[in-house]
């Protein structure tokens, strides 16, 4: 992320973070009300003390925020305003304690606040996938309305308004629109390309018995989901530093890094083995007749159309997977 010369360095910490922590805090030490970044799931493990956690679903987050959903409540025991925070008293909190050994799961969106009861030590994690890709399109888009209302009194005479705009939401989100759609290209094609491997290892019956190939389609269709909704926001309508090219990206180390990965966390998950795919080849083989470059969202989702229709006349008649990605039920507004 931000391979921007100008503004980031390769051991920065947003270039280089990949969401895992350690955390260490003495008895009474605590971490104020939040969600997780980008609002992403999470998980924390005790190796040992004990927190206490206080959790607000999502239905109940506007509870905590001021009348302008600017600003949020920072110690839920405080005594919060109720001209600042008007809906604070009717939040509903859920509580648990954590001992060691134990793992919390954190669902997206859900705010939090933990506090050390012992000595602790924890680990966590923080993801996202297929499932929650919309919450993070989500807190983009609204970190970047609020990022350009905040210098929109320069734009006449900023040279680049659109790319400060872009610098500025990296900064305080961790990501940009660019980043984003990077990342859903690289996630898209990982996919695609498994599952390629996994038809051309198995044959099409691999559609009908193979977890691991329906949670691929899955994948696709959510991530179709997110680039057509790309295509018609507001905050993307300068395209603004879009860009990737497809074989490029096949050389890049931590591309077929992010391959062998899914593969081998989704055969874990399915209890299936490796496919043995030489991922250039399958690339040459299926997409290399595909312009090599994708420009924009309206490009990325040719490109995912023209992908899986391919794949899908190469190995079965009745187009089952176009069917699977075109039908395929997705969860993420649920």
């Amino acid at each position: 992320m931000h391979n921007d010369s100008d503004t980031c360095q390769e051991n920065d910490g947003i270039s280089c973070s990949d969401y895992r922590f350690v955390y260490m805090g003495a008895k009474g030490s605590w971490t104020p009300l939040h969600a997780d970044v980008f609002r992403s799931y999470s998980w924390s493990a005790n190796v040992c003390g004990k927190k206490k956690w206080l959790f607000l679903p999502p239905s109940q987050c506007h509870l905590v925020f001021d009348r302008g959903f600017k600003s949020c409540v920072y110690d839920i025991f405080d005594d919060a305003s109720e001209t600042n925070f008007p809906g604070f008293k009717k939040a509903l909190w859920l509580e648990c304690s954590q001992e060691q050994n134990e793992i919390i799961f954190v669902p997206s969106g859900w705010y939090h606040q933990v506090h050390n009861m012992e000595d602790t030590i924890s680990i966590n994690h923080n993801w996202f996938n297929a499932y929650n890709l919309s919450w993070v399109l989500d807190l983009l888009s609204r970190d970047y309305k609020e990022a350009k209302e905040y210098i929109e009194d320069i734009r006449d005479i900023c040279d680049d308004f659109e790319g400060l705009c872009q610098r500025n939401l990296a900064a305080n989100t961790g990501m940009n629109f660019s980043d984003f759609f990077i990342f859903l290209s690289r996630f898209f094609s990982a996919n695609i390309l498994q599952l390629y491997c996994q038809l051309r290892e198995e044959g099409i019956s691999v559609w009908s018995s193979s977890k691991m190939a329906k949670h691929l389609v899955f994948n696709l269709a959510s991530i179709r989901r997110i680039a057509l909704k790309l295509t018609s926001m507001d905050v993307v309508a300068g395209n603004h530093g879009f860009f990737l090219d497809l074989m490029e990206t096949l050389d890049d180390p931590n591309f077929l890094k992010l391959f062998i990965d899914v593969g081998r966390a989704y055969g874990k998950i399915h209890e299936q083995q490796n496919c043995s795919c030489d991922t250039k080849k399958a690339w040459m083989v299926e997409f290399l007749d595909y312009s090599s470059h994708i420009r924009n969202p309206e490009d990325f989702v040719k490109f995912i159309d023209y992908s899986v229709a391919k794949l899908s006349a190469s190995f079965c008649e009745e187009n089952l997977l176009l069917s699977g990605l075109n039908n395929w039920p997705l969860f993420e507004d649920q």
